[in-house]
């Protein structure tokens, strides 16, 4: 497999067995030819002492161009995990060994159905999860961490586990185990992966760190996540 090529949302699609779902300018000609005009020098006297050979120089003349901001080292992709072909459902992948300390910032790829975790840029790791369906969506976008609870139950849906949630919205989209990650199966618009995966990503995240959800867009080494 290439690894220097992935999903945003992880480093490889998950198995999925069920087909899813000038401005134009105009010049007016006069019409009749008028009184000759008085020369330039006749109409607006000039006096010869101010006169002078000098010129602007070129560069002078000519607008700085803004220079592009640089990406933040911290959210720069220095490594994608080498995973032997795609995820399949209930698998995941972790390897933080030997990582530096960096912030933590979290990928997720509707198409790849896939959740990657990476600290200071260094992807560590990865997992198939559950999304949404059309009537109940994942919602696209970048979300910080809004809350995290370690034994949570969903009051809207009978009371369902929930355990390792880490909120993203304020209508009850989160990150969460609890979940049969299998084939077949949804969520209700939340992310849902395997409970020991999960259950690393919550000992180590934090409120305020990002998780940013798209749909089949790719990134390489030496791309910005954010």
């Amino acid at each position: 497999m290439n690894t220097m090529v992935k999903w945003i949302g992880g480093a490889t699609a998950a198995v999925v067995l069920a087909a899813g779902g000038a401005m134009l300018v105009s010049d007016r000609m006069a019409d009749s030819q008028t009184e000759a005009s008085p020369a330039i020098e006749d109409a607006i006297p000039v006096d010869p002492a101010a006169l002078t050979d000098e010129k602007v120089a070129d560069d002078d003349a000519k607008p700085t161009a803004s220079a592009t901001p640089e990406a933040d080292e911290r959210f720069v992709v220095k490594r994608i995990l080498d995973i032997p072909g795609p995820i399949k459902y209930g698998q995941y992948f972790w390897d933080d060994k030997d990582v530096p300390d960096g912030p933590l910032v979290m990928t997720v790829d509707l198409d790849a159905r896939v959740l990657s975790v990476f600290k200071g840029g260094y992807e560590i790791g990865a997992a198939a999860v559950l999304l949404g369906t059309d009537d109940y969506p994942t919602p696209l976008g970048t979300f910080p961490i809004m809350s995290k609870e370690r034994h949570n139950v969903s009051e809207k849906y009978g009371n369902a586990p929930m355990p390792w949630t880490m909120r993203l919205t304020s209508d009850g989209v989160a990150i969460h185990g609890g979940s049969n990650v299998e084939n077949g199966y949804a969520s209700h618009g939340c992310i849902a992966g395997p409970d020991e995966f999960v259950s690393k990503i919550y000992s180590i995240a934090k409120p305020g760190d990002k998780v940013i959800i798209t749909r089949g867009e790719t990134m390489t080494k030496g791309d910005s996540i954010i």
